[in-house]
C-alpha cells in the first residue's frame, strides 16, 4: 500500500501543527475565529512538552513506517529535513520543558499584545 506516503503526510501535519501551536496566535490579528482553534492547540503542545508525553501522531507515524517494511528514516526530503526538527537527536527532558516554556511564552506574549490592542481600540471608541 502507500504507507510511506501516509507517514510523510502525518509528519507534515505534525510539523504544521507545531508551527501553528507556536505561532498560530499571529493569525488572530486577521481572523479572530482562529482563537478557538489555536488556544487548545497551543495548550496541548505545551502540555505534551511539559508532561513528557508523546503526541498521538508520533506512534501513528511510526506504525505507518513499520508497515512500509523500512526500519528507519532514509531517502526523501521529509525524512531528512523535517523529521530532525520534530525528533532532534539528544532530546532531553530538560529540553522538552524548555520547549514547552517557549511555546507558552511566545503565545502569552502574542495574546497579551492582542488584548492590549483590543483595549486600546475599545478605549479610543469610547465603548
Amino acid at each position: 500500500m502507500h504507507y510511506g506516503i501516509f507517514a510523510d503526510i502525518v509528519v507534515l501535519f505534525h510539523l504544521a501543527f507545531i508551527i501553528f501551536a507556536v505561532l498560530g496566535a499571529v493569525l488572530i490579528f486577521w481572523w479572530r475565529w482562529v482563537l478557538w482553534l489555536h488556544l487548545p492547540a497551543f495548550l496541548w503542545a505545551a502540555w505534551i512538552e511539559m508532561s513528557g508525553g508523546i503526541c498521538p501522531l508520533t506512534p501513528l507515524e511510526n506504525w505507518l513506517r513499520l508497515k512500509t517494511g523500512r526500519g528507519g528514516y532514509q531517502g526523501d526530503f521529509v525524512e531528512n529535513y523535517i523529521l530532525p526538527v520534530l525528533y532532534p537527536v539528544g532530546l532531553t527532558r530538560n529540553m522538552q520543558i524548555l520547549l514547552g516554556t517557549l511555546v507558552i511564552f511566545v503565545n502569552v506574549a502574542i495574546y497579551g499584545y492582542l488584548l492590549f490592542q483590543h483595549k486600546l481600540r475599545k478605549d479610543r471608541s469610547g465603548f
